[in-house]
């Protein structure tokens, strides 16, 4: 499939789990793709295996400034942006009563201001293409999600910011829309770390109807909606999450 043929596409969080997914999918689709990430051999991996052409960038980030030097490294690389996928983020579990100044700084640092700061350098090239963003939030955007006090809290400032975005760019070109996925089967899912004593099941609501996904069935979600077929899509937040929502 050719549909982003000539299109230069930047996605962060592309050296594991739903931004690999994303970093492979476009690049199989025609795509040009900038793929960001901390981890440099695993960015290199996912690059090496992806089937389409995949210039990657290393960066923190939780830094603003790395978020700007991500931007322009992608449009001098390039020469233009057409779309971006605001994937990085982590997900860590603590209790709310141990969660230090740092950890929440630090959470909402890696996955919202990340997501800001990354688009507000973005759009000014956006506004040039007529292109569009994709931020991945979670379904703690639009739900509580237990011993997650800072990840939930930055996940709901993500579709805010989509949806403040998207009213002031209602009269352009840009179209900007958010993606909440559910549990998914990613390596974060098999290391995390939970806190002595929290309850198990609590944590394991978001994949209690269905299983866990792929991260490639969201990447096609996300694929679709930075596609040209989904046109008249915008400031909109699309759960991906089995039912978990609906339940």
């Amino acid at each position: 499939m050719d549909r982003f043929t000539e299109k230069v596409v930047l996605v962060t969080g592309g050296s594991s789990g739903l931004g690999a997914a994303c970093v492979r999918l476009f690049a199989a689709q025609g795509a040009q793709v900038f793929a960001v990430g901390r981890d440099e051999p695993r960015l290199d991996a996912v690059a090496a295996e992806a089937q389409g052409q995949v210039t990657t960038h290393v960066a923190d980030l939780s830094d603003p400034v790395a978020c700007a030097g991500a931007v322009a490294a992608c449009v001098e690389e390039h020469g233009r942006l057409d779309v971006v996928v605001n994937n990085a983020g982590r997900h860590d579990f603590r209790l709310s009563a141990d969660v230090t100044p740092q950890q929440w700084s630090h959470d909402l640092a890696v996955n919202l201001d990340s997501v800001f700061f990354t688009s507000q350098a973005a759009l000014p090239h956006l506004l040039a293409t007529d292109g569009n963003i994709v931020n991945v939030a979670s379904v703690a955007g639009v739900l509580g999600e237990a011993y997650s006090a800072a990840y939930t809290a930055a996940k709901h400032g993500v579709v805010g910011l989509t949806k403040a975005l998207a009213v002031e760019h209602a009269r352009t070109g840009v179209r900007i829309n958010c993606v909440c996925p559910g549990g998914m089967d990613t390596p974060q899912a098999h290391t995390i770390d939970v806190p002595d004593g929290a309850d198990w099941e609590l944590i394991m609501r978001v994949a209690a109807l269905r299983g866990f996904m792929s991260a490639d069935q969201v990447a096609q979600v996300v694929a679709f909606v930075a596609s040209d077929e989904a046109s008249a899509v915008h400031g909109s937040i699309l759960t991906v999450d089995q039912g978990h929502t609906a339940g």
